[in-house]
């Protein structure tokens, strides 16, 4: 496998190069230290410039690109308002926008003031906000949706400084979970209900997001969530606090160079209409596919094996801008990128909540290990006896040892040999040449 998701470190992130270089701008002002976490969350900004576009996915069905939501997760400190900072650059023309819209309602508003009570009242001006405040409450939620789909389906974006305020936008706790399953797969906001003004309507929720978030917040805003599709929808970055420095770590200034810089790229994404097919992305989804299920053979876990579907769908998506960015050109490096947006989501969903893995689990200090790669635990060589005590001590069934041994053999990880009964790991699994060209 090209990552190790099981392991403490993070897949390290390739190399932004020919093709790719707008990621190396989103990156030109960030700290050294947060550099792997901004270009994966940075993606849901960039693509709410998109609108009236469409890609083919391996399933031959056409998707927009607008659902797109991350998780930043890491202790206090570690510097995930660098998100923030990195976000308002690229939203400026957002924000250009939504300020002469909050214009047009102040305007309103002192007209209806200055008429008396026994004259006609203005009508109320039509106003949608792209980006609009992380403080927003639901009604106006689905009224701003309402407002963007009749002006021909902008996808309005959302950045949450803090995971537990999607619990005013949702409505309360409750309603998140389908919240936010209704924007991933671009449903209606099932939310048709009676108002002073009429009766609201039941808009398509096109709607990018992110969130930030401590690791305990990041648990307990999950915890009864981990297998209702709710938990998988959301691609996660975590970063660790790693090793204590007596350093300030710098930034940069998003100035007028960088503006100009990243103007280029957002006009690509405005400019972009109609329906495409990226071979080469979709070639790569469905080698992704066998690697998961791989990934989730070695661990024998069907949890993580269904999570990775959804992994694989927004590593795809976020593809699919960088894809634009280059000029609708493909190059080698996107595919990296897309290979790593995946391990990258699933490592950080295992580091955070590896432990809560198991179905129903709900316990915050659960003590149990999360998925792991059995085979690494064991030797070179091992015979079935081992392998059923590894996983008798992991809490599996010792009946699932044969299976297990079977499906590492017709995936070419072990080999046995009849006359000593051992089992041994091939030379591709141990060099880590197994992996699929991407």
């Amino acid at each position: 496998m090209i990552y190790d998701i099981f392991g403490k470190t993070a897949p390290a992130m390739p190399k932004p190069t020919k093709g790719t270089e707008c990621c190396k701008i989103l990156l030109s002002q960030a700290s050294k230290e947060m550099s792997e976490t901004l270009v994966p969350m940075a993606i849901p900004a960039l693509a709410a410039h998109l609108t009236k576009v469409e890609f083919m996915y391996s399933d031959n069905l056409y998707y927009e690109l607008c659902g797109q939501m991350g998780h930043l997760i890491g202790p206090s400190g570690i510097g995930k308002a660098q998100l923030t900072h990195l976000i308002e650059a690229i939203m400026r023309p957002f924000r250009e926008h939504d300020k002469m819209e909050f214009q047009k309602l102040v305007d309103w508003q002192r007209q209806m003031k200055t008429k008396a009570a026994n004259k006609e009242k203005p009508e109320k001006p039509d106003v949608c906000f792209w980006f609009p405040p992380s403080d927003l409450t639901n009604p106006a939620f689905v009224l701003n949706a309402m407002a963007l789909e009749a002006q021909g389906g902008r996808t309005q974006y959302i950045n949450l400084p803090e995971v537990e305020m999607a619990d005013k936008l949702c409505g309360g706790h409750r309603q998140v979970s389908q919240t936010v399953r209704n924007i991933y797969d671009m449903h209606h906001a099932g939310a048709l209900r009676a108002t002073a003004d009429g009766v609201s309507g039941d808009p398509i929720l096109r709607v990018n997001m992110t969130f930030s978030s401590t690791p305990d917040a990041a648990r307990a805003f999950y915890r009864k969530d981990m297998t209702n599709g709710f938990f998988g929808r959301i691609p996660f970055v975590y970063k660790a606090r790693g090793e204590r420095k007596g350093r300030i770590p710098r930034q940069g200034t998003y100035d007028e160079a960088f503006m100009a810089k990243i103007d280029e790229y957002i006009i690509r994404l405005s400019n972009c209409k109609g329906k495409f097919v990226v071979k080469p992305m979709n070639k790569i989804a469905d080698q992704l596919a066998e690697e998961m299920a791989g990934l989730s053979d070695l661990a024998d876990d069907d949890m993580l094996f269904e999570l990775s579907h959804r992994s694989i769908f927004a590593a795809w998506k976020k593809a699919a801008v960088l894809w634009i960015l280059n000029d609708q050109t493909w190059c080698r490096s996107i595919g990296e990128f897309m290979v790593w947006f995946c391990y990258y989501d699933l490592w950080s969903k295992m580091q955070v909540f590896g432990d809560m893995f198991k179905i129903g689990s709900t316990a915050e200090n659960d003590q149990k290990s999360g998925p792991k790669n059995m085979l690494d635990s064991l030797d070179t060589s091992f015979n079935e006896l081992q392998l059923e005590a590894l996983r008798t001590s992991l809490g599996k069934s010792k009946q699932g040892t044969k299976h297990q041994l079977h499906v590492w053999k017709n995936r070419k990880f072990i080999t046995f040999d009849e006359q000593t009964g051992l089992y041994t790991k091939t030379s591709e699994y141990l060099k880590g040449t197994l992996n699929i060209e991407h």
